[in-house]
């Protein structure tokens, strides 16, 4: 089956009221960090609860500074979780592909819900190479959920089996990886992942399913390239997927949609 150009919302839709979108995607803001500060930890280790310096707790009763975009500590100003302005930024990036992303009002907030958990996914899985199931699975549960309602308002089943479809094999693929090559392969979590992007991209269509595979691995190539000339990592060295697995659907999207 052959990917169809989708037709997107009018320019005035998408310009109207602006501002007040922008204010309230950022209203989630100090949820994201709070993903961050609490899963970017090596496995094994508990989830953080508090400062790493001073242990003072870490929560949305009490989000400012360290929730906010200063990122810092309200008793010892230390840094905690993700640096400042880099969810704010990853977030405002994530709201500018789903205005850009082709596709009826239904299919689109599929994209935006997964692209919320994606944010806090990626940097988890930039800063300690692991993707918390507490994230990955209501990710893929509610782009399912979601591109279901979707079906049943539109195009009818066959884009939804499509996706379900596409999003059990590749999150199969990642996983038949790792258990045939273990460190060498993608992990579990990388398969959780996929299980939402490949629904995603598995709805437009199967080419736009392997551009986005693709994309992801190139991705993926060109910064252990880079990284190695920088001698910043080694050949043995493992990066983390799930970034690259994030952009490269991100990007496809958009470009392909």
């Amino acid at each position: 089956m052959t990917a169809e150009r989708v037709r997107g919302p009018a320019p005035a839709a998408l310009d109207r009221r602006p501002g007040v979108r922008l204010v309230a995607t950022l209203a989630v803001v100090p949820l994201l960090r709070l993903a961050v500060a609490r899963y970017a930890v090596p496995p094994g280790v508990p989830d953080r609860a508090g400062c790493d310096r001073c242990g003072a707790p870490i929560g949305l009763d009490r989000p400012l500074p360290a929730l906010g975009p200063t990122a810092r500590c309200g008793s010892c100003r230390a840094r905690v979780g993700a640096a400042p302005l880099v969810v704010e930024v990853a977030l405002v990036a994530a709201m500018a592909a789903v205005a850009l992303t082709g596709g009826p009002a239904g299919t689109r907030v599929a994209v935006a819900w997964w692209l919320a958990w994606a944010v806090p996914l990626a940097l988890v899985d930039a800063a300690a190479h692991r993707l918390p199931d507490r994230l990955t699975w209501p990710a893929a549960a509610g782009v399912w959920a979601l591109l279901g309602a979707a079906a049943l308002a539109g195009p009818g089943p066959e884009p939804w089996l499509r996706a379900t479809v596409a999003g059990l094999a590749l999150g199969a693929g990642f996983a038949a990886t790792t258990l045939l090559l273990g460190r060498r392969g993608f992990g579990l979590g990388d398969a959780k992942l996929a299980l939402g992007a490949g629904a995603l991209l598995g709805w437009y269509g199967w080419p736009v399913l392997v551009a986005g595979l693709v994309l992801a691995v190139t991705l993926s190539a060109v910064a252990g390239l880079a990284l190695l000339a920088a001698r910043r990592v080694r050949w043995s060295s493992h990066l983390p997927f799930g970034p690259f697995l994030i952009l490269g659907a991100a990007a496809t999207l958009v470009l392909t949609t």
